[in-house]
């Protein structure tokens, strides 16, 4: 077992992972940007190294300053939390080359699934149903009018390298294919570096759902249920439940026994999670694969009495899975609190914290790096809070939720609680009717 672990990552996920290593005995190390000096994570760990100024590109992304970290303070394995350089196959390889366990997949998983175009054609071979559209990257655009026709209208054009929605359009006719080829190129070369596109036929009426599944060393993998992601705005998730409404336990089979092939296949160690669009007709297609822990797995957590941060480490230290699924004993939601005006466009709103009340009681959960006094700075992403209710059914974790969303106080800054607690009343949310198109006609009442 690992000795001390360095988490490469801020806010709350730092402080998640911190909580479950002082759990195992486990000493660790937290890295932080100037900007993060007075962040719950740099207080709570057992030593805390900072790695440069605010920009994330001269501290959380800096991979020769977090390796350094690692090093002064002999930490035996890394942490990478999610997003920045969590499903970077570069550093996963680095942190290998220094004799750092990097917990998380290896390089060349991550390149793997990491490019959605080949991984879309590992799927393929691997036997999980995908959307129709190209096996791979699309040459030029002569291929994409082609591919078009082929696919029928609507269609989807992705970036390959792409995440968050950005590089990606909807085409219904093909008088619009040349403008959306031409721009979801430029965005997604701006953002990643990198213009390579392929195309899905457009699933009207989606629900995202998403399977959480575990690796480990030995080839072996299990799932833990799905997470119903649908309500989204601009393809960023706003709130998320387990199990979803729309689900089925014969669908709930199908779709577990997907995700479980498809790591298998790739002989995938870790925590990670197979995505997938879910039509209408409850027919399912394989979306993406992210290779890392997710925001939202405190609500598999609370379902189905599981560690995952836990369960990471020991598979990173080679101790093999039960290999058994798990399904959901509960009912789980998470509304992710970030510092937004939703009555202003969710408009980033950062500053300083004046008064913090966190709600309490049975089933709730909150997930958090902020107090009051606290300063929110405006260099990252703008999610302080993860709110959790968990309840025996559906409707109670809903008025669970309501209930603390209305003690849940947060003054000096805008954040999105009255968004979410109009959300739990909105009856198309409530009776279960929804898809990632929510968003699109949700209006806020003043």
């Amino acid at each position: 077992m690992f000795k001390k672990i360095l988490i490469a990552n801020r806010g709350e996920i730092a402080l998640r992972v911190i909580r479950t290593c002082r759990e195992m005995g486990i000493k660790t190390v937290a890295v932080y940007s100037k900007a993060d000096e007075e962040s719950l994570h740099v207080r709570f760990a057992d030593e805390a190294v900072c790695i440069g100024p605010a920009p994330s590109s001269e501290s959380y992304l800096k991979m020769p300053n977090i390796i350094a970290a690692a090093e002064i303070t002999n930490a035996d394995a890394i942490h990478p939390g999610y997003g920045f350089l969590s499903e970077n196959a570069k550093f996963s390889n680095l942190c290998e080359e220094h004799n750092i366990k990097f917990i998380g997949a290896s390089g060349k998983m991550i390149d793997q699934m990491g490019d959605k175009a080949n991984a879309k054609s590992t799927m393929i071979a691997a036997g999980v149903p995908c959307v129709p559209g190209s096996e791979g990257v699309i040459a030029d655009f002569e291929e994409c009018e082609k591919l078009a026709i082929e696919t029928g209208y609507p269609v989807m054009l992705k970036a390959s390298a792409g995440g968050g929605g950005k590089g990606m359009r909807a085409v219904w006719k093909p008088e619009d294919l040349k403008d959306a080829w031409e721009s979801a190129r430029q965005e997604s070369k701006a953002a990643f570096g990198n213009n390579d596109m392929y195309m899905e036929k457009l699933i009207e009426e989606p629900r995202h759902i998403e399977i959480q599944i575990v690796g480990d060393s030995f080839g072996k993998a299990c799932h833990l249920s799905e997470r119903d992601c649908s309500v989204q705005r601009r393809h960023q998730k706003l709130t998320e439940e387990t199990p979803s409404p729309f689900m089925t336990d014969n669908l709930r089979d199908k779709m577990g026994e997907a995700a479980v092939k498809a790591a298998e296949y790739i002989k995938y160690e870790g925590a990670g999670t197979v995505e997938f669009l879910v039509d209408k007709h409850r027919n399912f297609y394989f979306m993406e694969m992210n290779t890392r822990i997710q925001v939202e797995h405190p609500i598999t957590e609370e379902v189905v009495n599981y560690d995952l941060i836990r369960e990471q480490i020991l598979v990173a230290a080679g101790v093999p899975i039960s290999g058994k699924n798990y399904y959901p004993q509960m009912h789980s939601i998470e509304c992710r609190i970030n510092a937004e005006d939703p009555y202003n466009n969710f408009r980033p709103a950062p500053g300083k914290i004046t008064t913090f009340h966190a709600p309490g009681g049975h089933g709730v959960r909150i997930d958090t790096h902020v107090y009051a006094g606290y300063m929110i700075p405006p260099n990252y992403d703008s999610m302080i809070a993860k709110l959790i209710t968990t309840a025996q059914t559906r409707e109670e974790a809903i008025n669970k939720m309501k209930r603390a969303l209305d003690e849940f106080v947060i003054e000096g800054i805008k954040t999105t609680i009255p968004f979410h607690r109009q959300l739990m009343d909105h009856p198309d949310y409530v009776s279960g009717n929804y898809t990632t198109k929510f968003m699109e006609d949700f209006e806020m009442q003043s």
